[in-house]
């Protein structure tokens, strides 16, 4: 038997069916699947001899090495039954979302499903609105789609700065644009902490694509001031880059630094970028992303005082 956890290759065409089972479910199968193989007493001597092992209710591993992620996803997915689907974050890292995430795995079953006990590390959610649109059947294992995820994952956040960072994450690494979130965020009748997953939506969909720069555009909306164009295109020597903020009005810049200015080559490019806004004669502000977070009054009052040295009034 050809080895089934390996890639997909010209060898599938020629596999026996089992093969083909084992190799799509990283080598997970439930007890009805199994019968179509196997007799009861081939099973049972496959468990007793170790070959196999029973890894939940009615779910077995064909395969005798350390669980991997994988295989615990086709596991949460096997055992919640039909139409269950993996959702969430968990999900959205099947879509492409690059996340830190060693959590729970989330899976989304018909709020009329039959009661099952999850494996350990599961959590099952029910739903009364999950249209064919916002699934992906022939997903490994079937899972919903970017934008579905991203709404759940937002709404079964630890936090709201999580909700936040996971939308903007989402944005950023494209795996959604323009109303693809608005469009599931209509459907859903009662979705948890809706208000900050809209923000989000609205900040990350106008450009503020990581977290930062959303916290500051909030800040500058409770401070009532105005609030800038977000990456903003600018062509110069040696390329295309994007300002984070920009006031055209008052040719007022804004910048938020993140992690990565710490690196001495892109803290190198940020300056000389800064230094092709300063000789076109525009003002610098930059903000590290922890001053944002952390010192907002600070950065509100340096804001405040750029906008006014350069022309903007303050209504009334």
């Amino acid at each position: 038997m050809v080895p089934t956890r390996g890639t997909a290759g010209a060898w599938l065409d020629s596999a026996d069916p089992l093969t083909v089972l084992l190799w799509r479910q990283s080598d997970v199968l439930t007890r009805a699947q199994a019968l179509q193989f196997f007799s009861r007493a081939a099973i049972e001597h496959r468990l007793t001899s170790g070959r196999w092992r029973r890894v939940h209710l009615g779910i077995y591993l064909a395969y005798d090495g350390p669980l991997t992620r994988q295989q615990q996803r086709w596991i949460a997915h096997l055992s919640a039954g039909r139409r269950a689907y993996l959702a969430g974050i968990t999900a959205a890292e099947l879509c492409g979302l690059r996340w830190r995430h060693s959590g729970p795995i989330h899976v989304l079953i018909p709020a009329r499903a039959r009661d099952r006990d999850p494996p350990p590390g599961v959590v099952v959610h029910r739903t009364r609105r999950l249209r064919s649109t916002e699934v992906n059947e022939l997903g490994l294992p079937p899972h919903t789609t970017a934008a579905r995820s991203l709404v759940d994952a937002a709404q079964w956040a630890h936090s709201d700065e999580q909700a936040r960072a996971l939308v903007a994450a989402g944005f950023q690494q494209r795996l959604v644009a323009g109303n693809e979130l608005d469009l599931v965020l209509g459907r859903l009748s009662r979705v948890r902490r809706r208000a900050v997953i809209v923000e989000a939506v609205a900040d990350a969909a106008g450009g503020a694509h990581s977290l930062p720069e959303a916290e500051f555009l909030r800040l500058a909306r409770s401070a009532s001031l105005p609030l800038p164009t977000l990456q903003v295109r600018r062509r110069a020597e040696g390329g295309t880059y994007y300002l984070d903020g920009y006031y055209e009005q008052w040719r007022l810049h804004v910048e938020i630094d993140g992690a990565q200015h710490l690196e001495p080559r892109q803290y190198w490019a940020d300056m000389k970028r800064q230094n092709d806004v300063w000789v076109a004669g525009d003002r610098v502000l930059r903000f590290p992303s922890w001053a944002v977070r952390h010192a907002p009054a600070e950065v509100v009052r340096q804001l405040r005082a750029a906008l006014v040295a350069a022309g903007w009034r303050p209504p009334g």
